[in-house]
């Protein structure tokens, strides 16, 4: 069971961000940004593109609502989007607000933010995304 699985679950806890019946969405604790989050598919497997169209699309359309919440609420010119897949053998997708291309550079340090502010973060994020 991937360390996602036990976040769906609910054995640990996340920075939920939205959910519906069939996906997940929560801020990294380990950000590159303030506001970067992760899109998961409840039904776990491993690689994204093992995943069939209509779930694959289906994911996509659900990391688009939340991109558009993290927008509404991040200041940052897009939210830019990676799928890594090496970290976690869990399908997901990373949202990431962006000002610059370097933005996005997984090898930099992560930061550090503490709960309450994560907390205060995704429960804005959460109300725009509905």
């Amino acid at each position: 069971m991937s360390i996602f699985s036990k976040i769906i679950s609910g054995e640990i806890p996340c920075f939920k961000v939205a959910e519906d019946e069939n996906h997940l969405a929560f801020l990294d604790i380990n950000p590159l940004k303030m506001g970067h989050a992760l899109v998961i598919p409840k039904k776990e497997i491993d690689y994204i593109f093992d995943m069939d169209d209509q779930d694959l699309a289906a994911l996509h359309i659900f990391a688009s609502k939340v991109a558009k919440g993290i927008k509404a609420v991040v200041d940052c010119k897009k939210i830019g989007i990676a799928v890594v897949g090496l970290e976690v053998p869990h399908a997901h997708i990373h949202l990431i607000p962006i000002n610059a291309v370097s933005d996005m550079d997984f090898s930099k340090p992560k930061l550090t933010v503490d709960k309450e502010a994560m907390q205060a973060l995704a429960t804005r994020i959460a109300e725009k995304v509905g």
